[in-house]
């Protein structure tokens, strides 16, 4: 395992805290301890869970749905569907999380103890008709869920009972689309609501009101939007679906998501919304956010490196990392440890990444350049890895036994882009991204996809290069980031060992 660490220059540290694919960030603190959860759509395990002791260093502890009766996906889902948008809170002694499922259990709540789990059997909620469920307590116990929209209604969060119709609070400006992501706080004599408005797109912004009572009327912020960067040329974009937490001594922050879009017009991001970190003032009774860049003011206390991130990972323990996902789910029937040890084993179950059940062991692109090598053994099968955003937006390198096979399926569009013959043996995989350092046409991708095998002897043989920009969200849309990974295609396929390695300046 390779130690990562968010680097530091001076009083400052850099963002994104926690990079990759970890969209709607939602966070809480119980004593010197943060936690944050986020999304993770069509992927299984569902809602990785961090922990951080400053802000800055976070450490994946696990995924709070791991378990299929806490996680339903049907293989029929679409990508971009599933999980959406966590909320978790500490309260009671307990931590608590609501999701909503929109591949068809609607929202549910898990509670637990740890947050690196086991989380609970889920609560079923179907008198809560939104997404983006949140949970906040009042101060005579009663537990109020607000959703997009932005509606209201009073939870028992031990049963999933509604009392009451569900109520509008405040829906941000007028006009604005897409009032999501509600957080309410009971924060000195008001309660606060923030919301995002705008779209998840570039005109994403955070927003913010507040009320006497956490019912309502609620008074807008005279400074609205508190934070965006739409119509702006900032390298960070689509900021917003954000969450605040208050520090020991006093200090208060912002988790949020944005996206870094690179290469010419209109930017391509790629690495899909990321968490970032913002340092929030008070003034008059509301919150001004700080500057959000790709660097922000340290906290001020001691930093503390503890993150671990999986680099090179052998498979020599039997349960797999939390950051390896799957799609939909995972069975040990496909996937196991255990059949050979010392490898990854996984049986195919469907044709190809174009299909939505086929078998895959993926981790997030958390760098915008990386490398990612693998041994794979094709003896009794036919498999490889991949870069995919979804079934219809992939690049593969399959081998076979005598062949390897470089294929870019691009919306309705797939093909062989490169082959060539291999001994008999198991095979060293790779996959380059080199993301652009300049700009020199308007049409320029965001990065280089590079294609390959290494010899026996080491050396690198590259089949080809590809245009990173059709496996970027503003070519395929929906929600999610690239995932590099290995899969089975056909038979069994063992890979002894994977190494992602960051290639960022």
């Amino acid at each position: 395992m390779r130690v990562s660490s968010v680097p530091r220059t001076g009083n400052t540290v850099r963002n994104p805290v926690i990079p990759g694919f970890h969209p709607d960030p939602s966070i809480c603190r119980a004593g010197a301890d943060y936690y944050v959860a986020c999304s993770s759509f069509e992927y299984f395990p569902g809602v990785p869970i961090f922990h951080s002791r400053d802000l800055v260093h976070w450490t994946q502890v696990g995924n709070a749905l791991d378990r299929p009766s806490q996680l339903r996906l049907p293989p029929d889902s679409p990508s971009s569907g599933g999980i959406y948008a966590p909320t978790l809170r500490h309260h009671d002694g307990r931590f608590w999380l609501i999701v909503t499922n929109v591949s068809g259990d609607g929202n549910l709540l898990f509670t637990a103890t740890d947050p690196a789990g086991p989380w609970s059997d889920p609560i079923r909620l179907p008198g809560v008709h939104g997404i983006d469920p949140d949970l906040a307590w009042d101060d005579d116990g009663n537990c109020w869920c607000t959703y997009a929209g932005v509606g209201q209604v009073r939870i028992d969060p031990h049963t999933g009972e509604t009392f009451g119709p569900p109520r509008r609070l405040w829906s941000g400006a007028p006009g604005a689309k897409a009032p999501e992501a509600p957080h309410l706080y009971r924060i000195g004599d008001f309660w606060y609501l923030l919301i995002a408005e705008g779209g998840t797109e570039r005109c994403h912004g955070v927003s913010i009101a507040r009320s006497r009572t956490p019912t309502g009327p609620f008074e807008p912020c005279p400074d609205n939007p508190i934070l965006t960067h739409r119509g702006t040329d900032h390298p960070i974009q689509n900021t917003g679906h954000a969450d605040l937490v208050q520090a020991p001594d006093g200090t208060w922050w912002m988790v949020l998501l944005g996206v870094r879009p690179g290469g010419g017009t209109p930017g391509w991001h790629v690495l899909g919304r990321e968490t970032f970190l913002v340092p929030v003032e008070w003034a008059d009774g509301w919150p001004v956010v700080g500057e959000l860049s790709s660097v922000v003011p340290a906290p001020p206390w001691p930093l503390q490196p503890h993150g671990v991130v999986p680099g090179l990972d052998d498979f020599d323990i039997s349960e797999l990392a939390p950051c390896w996902i799957s799609l939909r789910h995972r069975s040990t029937e496909d996937c196991t440890t255990k059949e050979r040890p010392g490898w990854l084993t996984l049986h195919a179950r469907g044709g190809s990444l174009d299909d939505a059940d086929v078998t895959f062991v993926g981790r997030r692109q958390q760098h915008l350049s990386c490398r990612v090598r693998a041994l794979a053994d094709v003896e009794e099968g036919r498999g490889g890895l991949t870069v995919r955003l979804d079934e219809r937006h992939h690049y593969d390198i399959e081998a076979s036994s005598g062949e390897v096979q470089v294929r870019a399926r691009i919306g309705p569009l797939s093909t062989v882009v490169a082959s060539r013959p291999i001994p008999p043996g198991p095979v060293v995989l790779r996959i380059e991204v080199a993301a652009v350092e300049a700009v020199n046409d308007a049409r320029t991708g965001p990065d280089t996809v590079t294609i390959g095998i290494e010899e026996p002897d080491g050396t690198y043989a590259g089949l080809t290069s590809l245009d990173g920009r059709y496996l970027s969200t503003e070519v395929a849309g929906g929600f999610t980031g690239r995932v590099i990974g290995m899969f089975a295609s056909s038979g069994s396929v063992h890979f002894d060992w994977c190494d992602y390695e960051s290639l960022d300046r």
